[in-house]
């Protein structure tokens, strides 16, 4: 398996942990202190979700490659946490993240919106860089991932199908009207897992010119914070 080189700055060492056990433990902290109505705050409930079930298939032995899965898991999160811990300290968090901690408090956006949104950041910038990440510590290349990410992206797509019948308001007549029904079918977390493989594998390509890897991965971070904006349109 070929090595990839590191081409950009890795999550900041505050966001640095160690298992998935230690992803759980501060998204739960998050938790504690946010109120539920913060914007953050619901993400942070829909991706603590996401990693405790993933946590349980890892468990139970549902991957074949455990260590691969629960690596790419760490990498992922690392990225979400990183830019907590950026905005916490008075920072200035990735253009994808932006968007959310802006907005986390505006009482137009609806729950939806605020998951949606922080489930575009995560999966739109940090999943590709995760990716690499993830092969630079297993000393592998993206194709040697690709049956695992498939397999957590499968859960993925079934848990968002749930957030969405969980936070979606109605069902009334006027449902069908609500601007929110338009936003929320405007984005395919489908369709941005893929654009995300294929990011990660252009990363990979340019792991040897870090200057171009580092613009595309701009690029890509201020068009994910693009959609964001979009998601976050106040709807009431």
């Amino acid at each position: 398996m070929e090595r990839i080189e590191q081409f950009a700055s890795p999550a900041g060492a505050a966001g640095t942990v160690t298992d998935v056990g230690t992803v759980i433990e501060r998204m739960r902290a998050f938790r504690s202190g946010w109120p539920p109505g913060d914007g953050v705050a619901v993400f942070n409930q829909v991706y603590l979700t996401v990693t405790e079930t993933l946590g349980r298939h890892l468990a139970d032995g549902a991957f074949q490659d455990r260590e691969a899965v629960s690596a790419l898991d760490v990498r992922f999160a690392e990225h979400y946490l990183a830019a907590v811990d950026t905005a916490v300290s008075g920072g200035t968090p990735p253009a994808c993240w932006r968007p959310l901690f802006q907005y986390r408090r505006h009482p137009g956006v609806r729950p939806l919106q605020f998951a949606l949104a922080g489930i575009n950041a995560h999966i739109g910038h940090d999943l590709a860089l995760a990716v690499v990440d993830t092969c630079r510590t297993l000393d592998c290349a993206p194709a040697d991932l690709e049956e695992e990410f498939e397999r957590v992206g499968d859960l993925l797509v079934l848990l968002e199908e749930q957030i969405r019948e969980d936070l979606m308001p109605g069902p009334d007549l006027l449902e069908v009207a609500d601007p929110l029904t338009h936003l929320a079918g405007a984005w395919s977390l489908e369709r941005a897992r893929e654009a995300s493989w294929s990011a990660a594998r252009i990363l990979w390509r340019l792991r040897a010119v870090p200057p171009l890897a580092e613009e595309f991965r701009v690029r890509m971070d201020a068009g994910t914070g693009l959609v964001g904006r979009f998601l976050l349109t106040p709807c009431r």
